[in-house]
């Protein structure tokens, strides 16, 4: 599956790299991060939308979606 988390309070690339690094901990196919968005594509067997948006979370940022 694949979804795009759009991202409150990203302003910059740190804040990129800050999500990138949260979401890598999870075991997702691949990811393309971006200010304001996070598009991601992961088997839901192994990872749920509920942990991508808690990974954001943990990072310091708000999913609008």
């Amino acid at each position: 599956m694949e979804a795009t988390f759009k991202i409150d309070g990203m302003s910059c690339n740190h804040c990129v790299m800050a999500v990138k690094k949260e979401i890598q901990k999870l075991d997702v196919e691949s990811l393309d991060v971006k200010i304001g968005e996070a598009s991601v594509k992961f088997d839901e067997k192994k990872v749920s939308e509920s942990q991508i948006k808690e990974a954001i979370t943990e990072a310091g940022y708000t999913v609008i979606q």
